[in-house]
């Protein structure tokens, strides 16, 4: 068995320009003359199929049981390293390859009905996630009292604020036994006590083994949980290192 749960080798993820235009569809369709012109000089000067680069050449490893953060600017790419390892994109080219079952916290409570009521949204993500409805059964209580929304377990997700649903997507996954945990800044959900719990809940998940990628803009919470970090910058791999390492010089470039 190999001591890898990832491997990035020379890992590029470019996306052709109409798939990138700002506003989306409406936009697109407003906007027809400006964006074909634009369309036009990028395949003019070569690059029309890969305007927008989120990874160039990318190449990092992952040990099993470590936890390691991704730091970065805004668009750097850090959101599709996560997408790239939880298999809901695929590489334009190079490889990348994940050994484990992978939980993912990235759009929490995204996946959500919203005309379901918070339990059977449980008993649904639990299943997608991997779980047997049985086994969501036997944590249904956990998974209510960590959320601390068992007054409004009932009823419909539709009446959810975003922070309740995220507050339940993530309790839904806390309670999971993955070998591999993505995180995408979920630490400012809800209140100062469900942050600690969900602090604790991730430090447990490390004590257990499980590999841990965490993309924050709080390095603070990266030094505190991860035992390596990544910096992407401009999307490349700028530096990979001890976590206390990489951030201090994050923090010396960006002054």
């Amino acid at each position: 068995m190999t001591d890898w749960a990832i491997e990035f080798d020379d890992v590029w993820k470019s996306y052709p320009s109409y798939s990138h235009v700002k506003g989306g569809l409406k936009h697109f369709i407003f906007n027809l003359p400006s964006v074909v012109r634009r369309s036009r000089l990028a395949n003019e000067n070569g690059n029309g199929n890969a305007a927008l680069s989120a990874l160039k050449g990318v190449s990092f490893n992952v040990k099993r049981g470590e936890a390691t953060g991704i730091i970065g600017r805004n668009g750097a790419g850090k959101s599709t390293v996560l997408g790239l390892i939880a298999g809901v994109m695929r590489p334009t080219s190079g490889m990348v390859k994940v050994n484990g079952r992978v939980a993912p916290l990235l759009e929490l409570g995204a996946g959500f009905h919203p005309d379901l009521s918070g339990l059977e949204n449980i008993v649904l993500n639990g299943v997608i996630l991997g779980l047997s409805k049985a086994q969501v059964r036997r944590r249904m209580d956990e998974i209510v009292e960590f959320s601390g929304l068992a007054d409004m377990i009932y009823q419909p997700v539709r009446t959810y604020s975003t922070g309740m649903s995220a507050r339940l997507g993530f309790s839904v996954v806390a309670h999971l036994d993955p070998e591999l945990l993505l995180i995408d800044e979920v630490l400012g959900v809800g209140d100062i006590d469900f942050q600690k719990r969900s602090l604790d809940k991730i430090r447990d998940f490390k004590k257990k083994g499980t590999t841990i990628v965490f993309v924050s803009h709080s390095l603070s919470d990266v030094n505190m949980i991860c035992d390596t970090a990544i910096w992407l910058k401009g999307h490349e791999l700028s530096m990979k290192g001890a976590s206390e390492v990489v951030t201090r010089a994050y923090i010396d470039e960006s002054g």
